[in-house]
């Protein structure tokens, strides 16, 4: 840590996400920016420059001058960057998904154990503002509809939809449901790419609750929504607007049941400079973050175990 305790991090990868990690992390006043580390030389001197820190090609060369580490580089790489880090007992928070495949989150959580470090897991959509203001009420969650849509992106695409677009719902859902999956039914079609772009998931858990996901990265609306209903009570959020709707039944003696509800307010705010802080925050105190890598790893073996359910219905 600096002699004026502000917490050393780098940046690793600083592509399509990265350069918003490096952003927003320049901008905190607890935090040095020690540099961002990408292998286009070109790219990673561009971001520097902006954020006012130092270009590196290998995060070898900076390891023995941080605190912690923001991982932002494409998912297949998540293991060979963040392991090495981990080892040497730093922190790391790793965008998501963790991994491609449990077996590499478990390579990565094996090695941050060892030594005993923490690792987060940059969903996202944890720190949605109206996400965080829906949580208190969602009690008995027995349907959840999920619409996640959008364009096809400007970025490279090493995942499938499932792991690039719907790992975001199932870690929400995962986190609101807290119940074990006992049923899955999933189709998905590759469209664009060889890997599947478009797919639509059914869990049942074991609590009885169904949740219905869909995620598509071809469409040309963006949409991103989840409805959660339970008993007497109906909540939708729109995480791109930040917006929350409750409603309720309500029944009082001697008169008809009626619903009655609306939007809630919601004090607005940058989900992923949230996710910072938080990382940030639990480095600092020794505390666990909003996502642990426990949470990550399990998104990621139920994103394994749909597409595998989803390769079985290929002729």
């Amino acid at each position: 840590m600096n002699p004026d305790g502000r917490l050393r991090v780098v940046v690793v990868g600083v592509g399509y996400l990265g350069r918003h990690h490096a952003r927003i992390l320049s901008q905190l006043a607890d935090v040095e920016l020690v540099g961002v580390v990408d292998l286009n030389r070109q790219r990673a001197e561009e971001v520097a420059v902006g954020v006012g820190t130092r270009a590196f090609t290998d995060v070898a060369d900076v390891l023995d001058r941080i605190d912690a580490a923001s991982i932002a580089v494409p998912t297949e790489a998540h293991g060979a960057v963040a392991i090495p880090i981990v080892e040497r007992g730093i922190p790391v928070l790793i965008e998501k998904p963790l991994a491609r495949t449990t077996d590499e989150a478990d390579g990565i959580l094996s090695g941050a154990s060892r030594v005993g470090v923490l690792v987060a897991v940059g969903h996202t959509e944890r720190y949605n503002p109206a996400v965080s203001a829906a949580r208190p009420l969602i009690t008995q969650p027995r349907f959840i509809e999920v619409h996640r849509l959008g364009a096809f992106p400007e970025r490279n695409l090493d995942i499938d939809v499932v792991f690039d677009l719907m790992i975001h719902d199932l870690d929400i859902v995962l986190s609101l449901v807290r119940s074990e999956v006992v049923a899955i039914d999933a189709v998905g079609v590759p469209v664009l790419t060889s890997k599947i772009d478009i797919a639509n998931v059914r869990l049942r858990f074991a609590s009885g609750c169904v949740a219905n996901l869909t995620a598509s990265r071809i469409s040309r609306d963006r949409v991103r929504k989840i409805r959660l209903f339970q008993p007497e009570t109906y909540v939708s959020i729109d995480y791109g607007s930040q917006e929350l709707e409750v409603w309720r039944l309500v029944q009082s003696p001697g008169q008809r049941p009626a619903i009655q509800g609306g939007r809630v307010d919601v004090k607005q705010d940058e989900p992923l400079k949230r996710e910072l802080e938080d990382f940030v925050r639990s480095v600092r105190n020794g505390s666990s973050p909003e996502v642990t890598g426990q949470d990550g790893r399990r998104a990621v073996a139920l994103a394994e175990q749909i597409t595998a359910r989803m390769a079985e219905g290929v002729v």
